[in-house]
């Protein structure tokens, strides 16, 4: 790991632990789907903007922001020795045991990467397990979070990821995502306490920097 990128990670883990988040529930009826009393889907729309709240999710429309921070938008980034063309195609890519096939997912992003989960022969939601090229890790453990943590953290070198954290002008929440850590790589609470943590953090560093 290169030092500038061990540095950063070590800086953020620290912010992490002393980063309070709460979450804020969906509120879910027949017709509606709101957040805080904000609406977030109708029956005919979504609404990826409120007054207090970026919805973020890759077709969701109103907002920039909705796509710029989704993990299927195609920012390129290193982890590991290894090119990546989304954080969608990391987190696919942990699926496949098998090393060069996990490295042909690395070239995907968008929906292209989602759809590809469809492709592996393996099951991990039998076993809980996802693999780092031929690694075997436990979904449920702190190996993997920190995996994820290291995974954002080389995002974050790319400056247009970057800065796009930086000016996403109000808190962040996922709707579309799964709640459940046995049934999805990165949960909804997961991906919100994530991205709203790596959002303070890159602020803190440009005031550092000032």
């Amino acid at each position: 790991m290169k030092d500038n990128i061990k540095d950063e990670l070590s800086a953020f883990q620290a912010f992490k632990k002393q980063f309070v988040f709460t979450q804020h529930p969906l509120v879910k009826t027949d017709q509606d789907i709101s957040c805080e009393g904000e609406l977030l889907q109708t029956p005919t729309d979504r609404f990826g903007e409120t007054e207090h709240f970026i919805n973020v999710g890759y077709n969701i429309r109103g907002s920039s922001f909705c796509q710029l921070l989704s993990n299927l938008f195609p920012y390129e980034f290193e982890f590991r020795g290894f090119k990546l063309a989304s954080m969608e195609s990391f987190f696919q890519g942990l699926k496949f045991p098998d090393e060069e096939v996990q490295r042909m997912v690395f070239n995907y992003s968008g929906t292209n990467a989602v759809h590809l989960a469809k492709a592996s022969l393996y099951d991990w939601k039998k076993t809980k397990t996802l693999y780092w090229q031929g690694e075997a890790i436990d979904r449920m453990s702190e190996a993997y979070d920190a995996l994820v943590d290291e995974a954002y953290v080389c995002l974050l070198q790319n400056p247009l990821y970057r800065q796009s954290l930086l000016n996403c002008p109000k808190e962040i929440i996922h709707m579309l995502g799964n709640e459940h850590k046995e049934e999805t790589v990165f949960t909804r609470y997961e991906f919100e306490k994530e991205l709203n943590c790596l959002r303070a953090f890159v602020k803190q560093s440009e005031v550092g920097r000032e």
